[in-house]
């Protein structure tokens, strides 16, 4: 799908620079970025540090990495970044997302985010399919990257 925003693993970068440290990598990861749905933001070819949470970690307005919800699709990217809009417990952003309009619920559901790309003309996000599943949160943009 042309304008999405997918970011690459690039395996071990994050570990190779800080001389391999075990609990670095675990914790952080570095990926490319790819598309336009974070510009002005984030390009093609930035490079980000993620740092690896859980959905309790996560803040509004917080730039987020997960896997795309339909991955196994041909054609899908594995990753997108986005930018949070509500986490659970939140007033539901109805007027923001056309997808999530009619939804009866009045906050945001456990275990589900709201996203939108900076760059609304490109970008699958949360106004055209809704929830994204937190179980599929990689973890959060720390800073861009100079590799």
């Amino acid at each position: 799908m042309a304008g999405m925003t997918v970011v690459r693993w690039v395996a071990g970068a994050l570990a190779a620079a800080v001389g391999g440290a075990l609990l670095l990598r675990s914790r952080y990861v570095a990926v490319k970025v790819d598309g336009a749905s974070m510009e002005p933001t984030l390009h093609t070819g930035d490079w980000v540090l993620v740092h690896r949470v859980r959905i309790d970690r996560v803040q509004r307005d917080q730039i987020v990495v997960f896997e795309h919800p339909d991955r196994h699709e041909t054609g899908n990217p594995p990753w997108l970044i986005k930018r949070t809009l509500a986490l659970p417990g939140d007033e539901v952003p109805r007027d923001q997302v056309p997808a999530l309009r009619h939804n009866e619920e009045r906050r945001v559901p456990p275990g589900a985010l709201v996203v939108l790309g900076d760059n609304t003309l490109a970008s699958f996000d949360s106004r055209q399919a809704g929830y994204f599943a937190a179980d599929t949160l990689l973890g959060v943009v720390v800073r861009k990257l100079r590799l």
